[in-house]
């Protein structure tokens, strides 16, 4: 069976009107966001910097996905609210493209909401045929993904691409792995094979801050946003949020000594790492994990969020 582009979303043109070889974040909820590096980092994007997030995010709506077609409801049943005898409201998933300027000026694209369970080619097919009719100059897909590193060293960040030259790899050392499936790598993948310029960024979490909010590794993701794309993204507001998380982690760290042991000693191995090889592949002064670390804890992650 044949499938038309265009299918599966309803582009608003007004909306979309007046854009300029625009960027695309990609940032999809259901695979691997590691201390909820990701959504952290869009909610300051979209306007909200509070954790319960604001009614209605900022930036119009350019594209509308049909949900209907994309997502298994049963395995993500989306809430109803149940109040004195009646269901009262009902959270419905959205999969939108909205358009989002940053602070000087400079619009540029966010694709949220949940990652399709079903028809996964044809999403692609479809997101590729959105950014060429908005002459998108570059899709980035956002991840965040737990590592066997400690959190008082530099965040590391890994950075690929759909061809060579988009951006200065630093994954020559880990060779072949398999990692679970996921839309945004699928996408990826297909863009390369239509020439579209695409790149991956995926935030390196400390393992064992995997469940917590982590507004360092946000910050991290906006960083390495404003060094790719040269959107101005404001990642030095999220400070604040970075302060008060360190101050709370210490008082934990320093009442719970089985985890304070693990943090040393991770300590020590990025040390002896850094000793003998005097810089790491992943980023200024972070330690190296290996093929196998990685996709283990890749898997353990997604195993315990089921």
């Amino acid at each position: 069976m044949t499938h038309r582009p265009d299918e599966l979303y309803v582009l608003d043109e007004q909306a979309a009107e007046g854009l300029h070889e625009p960027v695309l974040l990609v940032a999809l909820d259901g695979y691997v966001d590691a201390g909820n590096g990701v959504a952290l980092a869009i909610r300051h994007l979209l306007g909200s910097g509070d954790p319960d997030g604001r009614p209605e995010p900022a930036g119009d709506v350019v594209a509308t996905f049909d949900v209907d077609a994309l997502l298994d409801y049963r395995s993500r049943r989306p809430p109803l609210v149940y109040v004195d005898g009646a269901f009262t409201s009902y959270a419905r998933p959205q999969l939108l493209v909205r358009r989002i300027r940053d602070r000087a000026g400079t619009d540029y694209l966010v694709l949220t909401g949940p990652e399709p369970d079903l028809h996964w080619e044809r999403f692609c097919a479809d997101v590729a045929d959105l950014v060429q009719k908005l002459g998108v100059r570059l899709t980035v897909n956002l991840l965040a993904i737990p590592m066997a590193v400690p959190h008082t060293r530099p965040a590391g960040m890994s950075r690929h691409s759909s061809r060579p030259g988009l951006v200065e790899s630093n994954e020559a050392w880990m060779g072949t792995i398999s990692v679970p499936g996921h839309v945004s790598g699928l996408l990826e993948y297909r863009f390369g094979e239509l020439g579209l310029p695409a790149i991956g960024l995926a935030a390196h979490v400390p393992h064992y801050l995997a469940r917590s909010d982590h507004p360092v590794t946000a910050q991290r993701l906006l960083q390495a946003l404003q060094e790719t794309t040269g959107l101005a993204l404001e990642a030095d507001e999220l400070n604040s949020a970075i302060g008060q998380f360190d101050a709370q982690l210490a008082v934990e760290l320093s009442g719970n000594e089985e985890v304070a042991q693990v943090v040393t000693a991770l300590e020590q191995q990025y040390d002896a790492f850094i000793s003998a090889n005097g810089r790491s592949l992943l980023a200024p002064s972070e330690a190296m994990p290996t093929a196998d670390e990685l996709a283990a804890q890749v898997e353990k992650f997604l195993a315990d969020q089921e």
